[in-house]
This record gives C-alpha cells, sequence and structure tokens, in this order.
C-alpha cells in the first residue's frame, strides 16, 4: 500500500510540473505592438532568388479529388512553373508570370493561355501573381506595411486584424512567436460570402531560411469548398533553373465563360 502511494505521488508530481510548464509557456508570451510584430515579420521576409521543389498535392472540391506530384519551380517576382504527374505519368504543365497564366493538360488535350482567371475559377478565388507566389512560400498575401493593425495574443499566437474595418474584406493573420513567419491568414468576402484561409502548421530550417513545410489552402463560398494541401518534399534555392513550356499542336483551347 504504501509503495502504491509513493507511486501515485511521484505520477501527480510529474503532471503537476508538465502543467505549470505548459501554463508558463502560454503566459512567457509577451505583448507587442502591431508595428513590432509586422517589422520583425519583415525581417524574417524571404529572400532567395529560386526555389526548386517536389511536392505531393492533395486537391478536393463538391465534385472531385485527386493526389498528384509537382515539381515546382520559382524564379521570384518572375515565373512561376509547375509539371504535375500522376502515378508517374505527365498530366499538366502550367507557367505563370505576372502578365499571364499558360496551362495545358495531356488527357484532356486541353490549354489556356490568358490572364488569371482559369487560376481563379481553380481555386474559387481571385488571385494575382504575388499573391500566388507569395501564398506558396509563406508570405502574407498583402503588403502589412500598406495598413493599421490592432494586436493580441491568440492561442499563444501573435494576432493581427485591421484597426477600421473594410466595407469589401476582413482579414485576420496569425504569426509563430519564435521566427515571425505565418502560421494563418485569412481573407473574407461577405458580401460573396467568401473566405479563402491559408495555414501553415510546419516550418523547416533550410540554409537559414524558414521555408514552409506544409501549406493548407481552404476556399469556401456558398456553392462549393476548395481544400488544396501540398506537402513539400524536396526544397533547394538558388539554382539555375529552366522553364520549358510549349503547348502542344492539336489541343483545343478552354474558354471560360
Amino acid at each position: 500500500m504504501n509503495k502504491f502511494l509513493t507511486i501515485l505521488i511521484i505520477l501527480l508530481a510529474i503532471s503537476s510540473c508538465k502543467s505549470k510548464k505548459s501554463l508558463t509557456n502560454t503566459t512567457e508570451l509577451k505583448r507587442l505592438s502591431s508595428k513590432k510584430i509586422i517589422n520583425n515579420y519583415n525581417e524574417n521576409i524571404f529572400d532567395q532568388k529560386t526555389i526548386d521543389a517536389r511536392i505531393r498535392a492533395k486537391y478536393k472540391d463538391t465534385k472531385s479529388s485527386m493526389t498528384l506530384v509537382i515539381k515546382l519551380r520559382i524564379e521570384k517576382d518572375k515565373t512561376i512553373w509547375l509539371s504535375a504527374t500522376k502515378l508517374g505519368f505527365p498530366i499538366a504543365k502550367v507557367k505563370i508570370t505576372p502578365e499571364r497564366v499558360s496551362y495545358y493538360e495531356k488527357l484532356s488535350r486541353v490549354y489556356f493561355d490568358g490572364d488569371f482567371s482559369l487560376l481563379s475559377k481553380w481555386l474559387g478565388t481571385e488571385l494575382n501573381y504575388e499573391e500566388v507566389q507569395n501564398l506558396l512560400i509563406g508570405q502574407s498575401l498583402l503588403d502589412l506595411k500598406d495598413g493599421r493593425y490592432d494586436s493580441q495574443i491568440t492561442n499563444n499566437l501573435y494576432e493581427l486584424t485591421p484597426k477600421r474595418e473594410n466595407k469589401l474584406f476582413n482579414l485576420l493573420f496569425l504569426f509563430n512567436p519564435s521566427n515571425f513567419k505565418l502560421n494563418s491568414q485569412e481573407i473574407s468576402h461577405p458580401e460573396k460570402q467568401q473566405v479563402l484561409t491559408v495555414s501553415y502548421p510546419k516550418y523547416e530550417l533550410n540554409n537559414g531560411e524558414h521555408f514552409p513545410k506544409e501549406v493548407n489552402i481552404r476556399v469556401k463560398d456558398k456553392k462549393k469548398m476548395t481544400n488544396v494541401n501540398l506537402d513539400y518534399r524536396t526544397v533547394e534555392f538558388n539554382k539555375k533553373l529552366t522553364f520549358p513550356f510549349t503547348i502542344p499542336k492539336g489541343y483545343k483551347e478552354i474558354r471560360l465563360k
């Protein structure tokens, strides 16, 4: 009986220490002004010229789902290139520049070469080149220096929300206190009943750069919900890259209504 009580007391003591440690970690997070949070974020902003990555991607909407392996190449601020395969067979390529989106799909033998309307249709929300690039590399879709924000601590993360309510959309940003990288960002359009949420549950340190290990994208509107989950398997920076892209002859052009 004494032996049992001794073991029970030790277990309770360990449990008590763990609870206190967790509580201490939460209360230790120091309150920071929005300006300080944004400055820290900008000091840790992505600063590499190129990205060469391999991604396992899962796509799901209300009608379909698929899993793909994607080769991703980015020359920052100039070109985003993706080549998708399924079960080892190439099925599609995408090339995005600040001016246009080009795409072709081998199975359906179709192509698109135009503005960002096709990409916006895929994701269910309107995005330009810079926003797509930022989404992929763990940066804010909007320039935080352009706005004024309130700051608070939420679930041991730093939260920013606009000081003034915007008539067109609502914003929410959450930052990891250890590296001031984005934990998640949300943009909602109440009038359109549309919400875009992008979360970055894990980062890895790669050559001194904190880069997302995972990117989870969710778009919800009154008609459907789209989920895209990206798992970065390999990532290399500052390699010399090429972006081969030629629309095959005989393919039918996709025309959006």
